[in-house]
């Protein structure tokens, strides 16, 4: 029997069991979201597409497939500069209108082999840069929800999706997630093969996770990693040895952010966990403008076609982004890089004998209205340096806000970061937070 409990809040894994069980089909799992959008979509605006009728007619397909491997029967919802075969994608732009991709992106690809499906496409910003879209957050639809991975973010929260796939430059992924009270995992860089997703830049760019729960986040993330048969980071959890850092641009920070992470450290300490302050080097303080400078001279070369021939039809803050890319200098743009890999040479100065980090996912509570989606500034040193992170919900600010904590790790160091992410989760019981609960 079916649990009273409705399907939108049920986990990614719980979903996954029944589906194979045939405790649950998926066309009563896609019925349950198609409901829940058509209450939700009018003011959440977090589909770039999605049509009911196809989401029908795929989930009964997948009930009468055998079942295909450990997403069997799961939707899951894609960015929409990520490729989908036979499905719109527009990379958040008017001038890719109708545009529809022949072949799915890798990891699109890798995902429907282990029997997953495509329930919709998400919003993002144009060209998944800084420029809004019309997505609010479910938590307060006054509220962005982040960028630019906004509808995956809204749609995961809201209980529209149980997995999305977005992707990351700066802090894409995780800013959202925190903004939204979800999880977030960024890998670290080539965990997940970027082919067919519309590039901004070559160093930085990766795709993403985003899912109610580590375990959740996790199941879909090792599929893509090519581990189908990997187990569940609870399994796996340990206490780890964690250092506490703000960076050195903790002025920037809320006071209820701050606050969090002050209070996250000591409950953690309590509950069995070595923390510890890590000592911020001076040297890494460069991080932040060597990664801006990287996006901009990367992401100015990658759209380049569009800003020549389409200019018109860009945004006029897109364009001027393009411009400032292209006016920076070679020189300058290979000292960036250099930067990168000097700090990342000097990383175990600020690990030292830590499993992971504990950090800042954004600088507060998603800010009002959606002039904006949000600041990357604690999201840039982790990109350019390649640590895999994972945006945790951490607590609610005074308004009711999510506030999210960011665990990174060291490079390539992925699997210890999620098993230290689900413990951390359960310690702080972050992650009842948010369970696809907003705007009940």
């Amino acid at each position: 029997m079916i649990a009273a409990e409705p399907l939108h809040r049920w986990s990614a894994v719980r979903l996954a069991r029944a589906l194979a069980s045939r405790e649950l089909t998926t066309a009563a799992l896609a019925a349950a979201l198609i409901e829940r959008s058509a209450a939700l979509e009018p003011q959440l605006l977090a589909w770039a597409r999605f049509e009911a009728d196809a989401a029908r007619r795929r989930s009964q397909a997948m009930d009468r497939a055998a079942a295909a491997g450990a997403l069997h029967g799961l939707p899951i919802a894609v960015k929409d500069n990520i490729d989908t075969a036979g499905l719109a994608t527009a990379y958040g732009s008017s001038i890719y209108a109708g545009h529809v991709p022949k072949v799915d992106a890798a990891c699109v690809a890798l995902a429907r082999a282990a029997g997953a499906w495509v329930l919709g496409k998400t919003v993002a910003t144009e060209f998944a840069n800084m420029v809004p879209a019309a997505t609010r957050n479910p938590h307060d639809l006054d509220h962005t929800p982040g960028g630019s991975s906004s509808g995956s973010a809204a749609a995961v929260a809201a209980g529209l999706a149980p997995l999305a796939l977005g992707t990351q430059t700066a802090g894409s992924v995780i800013r959202p997630a925190a903004f939204c009270g979800i999880v977030g995992i960024k890998p670290s860089p080539r965990r997940i093969p970027r082919a067919g997703v519309k590039a901004n830049s070559d160093t930085l760019d990766e795709v993403g996770v985003l899912a109610r729960s580590v375990d959740d986040a996790a199941l879909l993330t090792q599929v893509l990693f090519g581990r189908t048969e990997a187990p569940l980071p609870s399994t796996q959890a340990f206490a780890p040895r964690i250092g506490i850092t703000l960076t050195s641009r903790h002025s920037a920070l809320s006071p209820a952010m701050a606050t969090l992470v002050g209070a996250s450290a000591q409950r953690l300490s309590a509950a069995g966990a070595g923390v510890r302050d890590a000592a911020w080097p001076a040297s890494f303080d460069a991080l932040f403008e060597a990664q801006r400078v990287v996006q901009l001279y990367e992401t100015a070369r990658a759209l380049a076609p569009e800003l020549q021939y389409r200019r018109a039809d860009l945004s006029p803050a897109l364009a001027d982004f393009l411009d400032e890319g292209g006016r920076v200098d070679a020189a300058v743009y290979a000292a960036a890089l250099a930067c990168g890999r000097a700090a990342l040479e000097l990383i175990e100065a600020l690990f030292a004998n830590a499993d992971v980090l504990i950090a800042p996912a954004a600088p507060g509570a998603a800010p009002r209205g959606l002039a904006s989606t949000g600041d990357p500034l604690f999201n840039r040193p982790w990109q350019l340096l390649g640590c895999p992170s994972v945006a945790l919900p951490g607590g609610l600010d005074a308004r009711g806000l999510p506030l999210g904590l960011q665990v990174v790790g060291r490079p390539h160091d992925d699997e210890r970061v999620f098993a230290a992410a689900a413990w951390i989760e359960s310690a702080l019981l972050a992650s009842a937070i948010a369970r696809g609960r907003c705007l009940d």
